[in-house]
């Protein structure tokens, strides 16, 4: 794949300067040449000069379908032609309320109430809105303090990125910082002092509970966790975490809100992971991305049937949640989601990650024995491959630096990543196959050792 930009590439470049694209260095604006994606089919993606490239993020966790699945788009025309908006403030429609139904029937324990939101943000932001609306309606107004953790991702929303625990992404920017509190990162990788994962999984257990002991419960409103902590770099707690979290919330009256934005529909091959891989009924779990595939942007908030009753009985008068959004239940992308929802049925696409997510990991896992490695972590049809430039000095910076050469390098042979700080991020559409993993590794591979002898021919 050559470096030679077409003049069509060139005069989208000079124009994307005026997009202010997410995290993006404000400083330099217009001082990247971004790759401009002009199609997608299946798995792959073609960029505006031609060349055909493995979407190794699956856009950014979302495309879990694949892209150019004429079904939804067929759906979302016909819906469009039908009616394109409702308001959700004055009436209903169809599409929203048998999608609705169908994701109450699917979520795990008592979430039979589905408050429709915009995205992962909103639906966070949602979850945390809500707990604060549920302790006032139960006469605790000081109950309002909420704990999440290091390295965890909730959202660009002003509420819902003061919970995300990504610290270096806070700089300059104003967060709330008098009701949420975080405790450490629970990845296993990073306790050096030969502890079994029964012991880490105490000591991470203990750290919640300190926290609680240290806050008060009966100031806490709700813990917020990820079941894998996808955007700090696909951290996976150790066995049995996620359900002693939620055991210890219960015990102390504390909400737990499981944040599936990334692990629902698909991405550990169940449709909602918290109750069929982790144990956990949660009393709000928040989805998007995987919930259209990312063919038409949407969001959703599920609270339990239990939180409901209680806020009844709590007395007699009416008790309005006053939030919700312009397009909260929007026909067309609640088309998206029940046609996505239809190639899942009909395509066994469940079935097929629990296949190809095996061979997934065992193809990663030979990555293991590259100098640069440091940690392999897999988890359905997710992963992140963590680099260290020198083992036993880390440099955050210079690591992050080698990623940003290696995916450079792996754009120039077909492979899309994503690299977060020191990761290499992967979560590719869930209609893969284990040849087309093949694939995917070989290039990675191809691209970690180039850069590591790049790195040694520079120091020589």
């Amino acid at each position: 794949m050559g470096n030679d930009r077409t003049e069509d590439t060139l005069n989208i470049q000079a124009k994307d300067r005026h997009f202010l694209h997410p995290w993006e260095d404000v400083t330099a604006i217009g001082a990247e040449n971004r790759i401009v994606i002009a199609k997608g089919d299946g798995i792959y993606v073609t960029d505006s000069d031609g060349n055909k490239l493995i979407d190794g993020p699956g856009g950014m966790w979302c495309v879990n379908v694949g892209h150019g699945r004429e079904e939804i788009v067929q759906a979302v025309a016909a819906q469009m032609r039908d009616l394109t908006y409702f308001s959700p403030w004055s009436g209903t429609a169809a599409p929203a309320a048998i999608l609705a139904e169908r994701l109450a029937a699917l979520a795990p324990g008592d979430l039979n109430n589905v408050f429709f939101t915009t995205g992962g943000s909103t639906a966070v932001d949602s979850a945390l809105r809500f707990a604060f609306f549920y302790n006032n309606c139960l006469g605790r107004p000081e109950k309002k303090q909420i704990i999440s953790r290091v390295g965890a991702y909730h959202g660009s929303t002003y509420l819902s990125a003061s919970c995300s625990g990504k610290m270096p992404e806070k700089d300059n920017m104003d967060m709330v910082d008098d009701r949420v509190h975080f405790i450490p990162n629970p990845n296993p990788k990073l306790h050096t002092q030969g502890l079994t994962d029964a012991e880490i999984c105490d000591q991470k257990i203990a750290d919640l509970e300190n926290k609680i002991l240290e806050v008060g419960a009966d100031k806490i409103a709700a813990f917020i966790a990820e079941p894998i902590l996808a955007s700090g770099g696909v951290i996976i707690p150790p066995d049995g975490y996620y359900a002693r979290c939620h055991a210890l919330c219960r015990k102390h009256d504390i909400l737990f809100i499981a944040d599936e934005v990334v692990t629902s529909f698909g991405r550990l091959g169940h449709i909602f992971a918290s109750k069929d891989v982790f144990d956990v009924e949660p009393d709000m779990l928040t989805t998007a991305k995987g919930l259209t595939s990312a063919y038409v942007p949407m969001g959703a908030l599920l609270i339990s049937d239990r939180l409901m009753a209680e806020i009844k009985a709590a007395g007699n008068e009416s008790k309005g949640f006053f939030s919700g959004f312009t397009y909260s239940g929007h026909p067309v992308a609640a088309v998206a989601a029940l046609t996505n929802l239809d190639i899942f049925e009909r395509e066994g696409l469940l079935d097929h990650v629990a296949d190809v997510g095996a061979h997934f990991e065992q193809k990663l896992q030979e990555l293991a024995g590259l100098p640069m490695v440091y940690d392999i972590r897999v988890k359905g049809l997710m992963a992140g491959i963590e680099c260290r430039v020198d083992l036993d000095n880390p440099d955050d910076e210079l690591d992050m630096n080698f990623l940003l050469e290696v995916d450079d390098i792996c754009q120039e042979n077909g492979l899309l990543l994503r690299p977060v700080y020191s990761s290499a991020v992967l979560s590719p559409p869930l209609t893969i196959t284990k040849d087309q993993i093949d694939t995917l590794v070989e290039i990675l591979k191809l691209g970690l050792e180039t850069a590591w002898e790049e790195r040694a021919r520079t120091a020589s």
